[in-house]
């Protein structure tokens, strides 16, 4: 096992950190995996200094989106490839991870996991050909029988359209997914389609397309979404800059808009673009990852939900910050109390922690490609 500089080995972790997972994704592909720090990484949070240490707890190809069971027992990651994988891994006592089981993915490069709440299925957004796949789950958390005679999801819906964005909307790309407020609903973000897909959820977590729950402005590319108070949606418009508050009816089934907003103030910092990534719902704010500013955009919630106010942009020490992880229990006041917001920079190869006002906390780590930050 590959030891980061700083690290604490998996058998002597401290047990007052906190843990983190931490998938990665190279910029140019998943050849050399093994030897480039690529794959799922364990870090420790020392939650009173802010201070974090890791390990590379599995090689493993282009594990850019993770998602855990509720008791931690079960790590899962997706393969961002093509075509893709999904993989199931055992959580030891310790923080080690085993590979239980491996299958496809349903579509290419897949990108996002949405676990239901209930433990039955495990849904994979693919970006390549935007289709979602079904991946149903046993009760010890690994894939369900069905899944594993069949190598991968028991259903694959076909995403469909196209946005006038030609380079990144030349057809559809789901981005990510949510139940909605009742647990009814999955909602899809395609970003190729500039739509919430609709999905009824049945009760073995099985999906049936029930068409479009909300149509965005052309050239909007709906990237990742959040539920917020009073049955609320916020939506990142990758392709536009902005974020989109959305009030959701359950009687129909669909969404109307109440507001539009830019996703920050701040100008590009870096690369050739500025593209909001992650957004997160916690203590009456909202926040937002912008890529290229490299800023945590800030939002007070207020009207019970139903209205956002940008509150200033955070520079989170790094280019490119994908995606992001809210931690209670830190100094200072980052979104909340005593809240530390973990954050990983992907092309500074670097995980930063922000504190109080913002600020950075402790020296970060340096890990390779870090692209997603999950609590567990």
């Amino acid at each position: 096992m590959s030891v980061a500089p700083g690290a604490v080995p998996p058998s002597s972790q401290p047990a007052d950190r906190t843990r983190l997972w931490l998938g990665t994704y190279p910029p140019d592909g998943p050849d050399g995996a093994a030897d480039r720090g690529e794959g799922i990484w364990r870090l420790d949070l020392d939650p009173a200094t802010g201070t974090l240490s890791g390990v590379l707890a599995a090689a493993c190809a282009a594990p850019s989106f993770l998602a855990l069971s509720a008791d931690g027992a079960t790590l899962y990651a997706v393969g961002e490839t093509t075509p893709g994988t999904v993989s199931c891994f055992a959580v030891g006592p310790d923080g080690a991870l085993a590979l239980r089981q491996r299958v496809a993915g349903g579509g290419d490069a897949p990108c996002h996991l949405l676990l239901d709440p209930a433990g039955r299925a495990l849904y994979v957004t693919n970006y390549g050909d935007g289709s979602v796949g079904v991946l149903t789950l046993a009760p010890d958390g690994g894939f369900g029988a069905d899944v594993l005679a069949a190598g991968g999801p028991v259903q694959v819906l076909p995403g469909r359209g196209s946005g006038p964005v030609a380079r990144r909307q030349d057809g559809p790309h789901a981005h990510s997914s949510i139940l909605t407020p009742d647990g009814a609903h999955l909602l899809v973000a395609d970003l190729g389609s500039d739509e919430l897909r609709l999905f009824g959820v049945l009760a073995d977590g099985l999906l049936v397309d029930e068409g479009v729950g909300f149509r965005f402005a052309p050239g909007t590319g709906p990237r990742h979404l959040a539920v917020g108070p009073g049955g609320h949606l916020y939506a990142v418009g990758e392709l536009s800059v902005t974020v989109h508050v959305l009030a959701w009816d359950p009687g129909t089934g669909t969404a109307r808009q109440v507001q539009v907003l830019p996703a920050c103030r701040s100008p590009r910092v870096s690369g050739d673009v500025v593209y909001p990534a992650h957004i997160v719902v916690h203590d009456r704010h909202v926040l937002v990852s912008v890529r290229g500013a490299d800023v945590l955009a800030r939002f007070a919630v207020h009207d019970g939900g139903a209205r956002l106010e940008h509150l200033g942009d955070v520079p989170v020490g790094g280019a490119w910050p994908r995606h992001f992880a809210v931690v209670d229990g830190g100094p200072g006041r980052a979104d909340g109390p005593g809240a530390l917001t973990v954050v990983a920079a992907q092309e500074s190869g670097v995980v930063t922690v922000l504190g109080a006002a913002g600020s950075a906390v402790g020296p970060g780590l340096r890990v390779p490609f870090p692209a997603c930050v999950v609590q567990g």
